[in-house]
């Protein structure tokens, strides 16, 4: 289960390499970021579901993937009306992806800063 939100930089142009590689790995850390603050709020029992999580980052296209890897990974999002211990909730990965959206571009943008100096 793969939940998607889309940010825009509209900045100085990312043509060289090393600006490029900052993009990328503040992409990594947003995406990361995301994960754990999902891994807080995911429905537990055993633990599988919340150790399925996992960010995949691709450079060439500047982006990410925060995932959950179970064969119910995807119920246990939309199911609203099930019972989950205190804390945990459906909704894991997108409530957290709407909530950290700003701190996801401020993340983002301390790479590039870092860069631009």
């Amino acid at each position: 289960m793969t939940q998607y939100t889309r940010l825009s930089y509209t900045g100085r142009r990312l043509w060289t390499r090393g600006g490029r590689r900052r993009a990328a790995r503040g992409v990594q850390l947003g995406a990361e970021h995301v994960l754990a603050e999902s891994r807080k709020i995911v429905p537990l029992d055993e633990g599988t579901l919340e150790r399925s999580g996992r960010v995949t980052a691709d450079e060439a296209t500047l982006t990410a993937a925060v995932s959950y890897d179970t064969v119910y990974a995807v119920r246990q999002h939309e199911e609203l009306t099930w019972q989950h211990a205190p804390g945990r909730s459906a909704k894991y990965l997108e409530r957290p992806l709407n909530a950290e959206r700003a701190e996801v571009a401020r993340i983002i943008a301390a790479e590039l800063r870092r860069w631009l100096r």
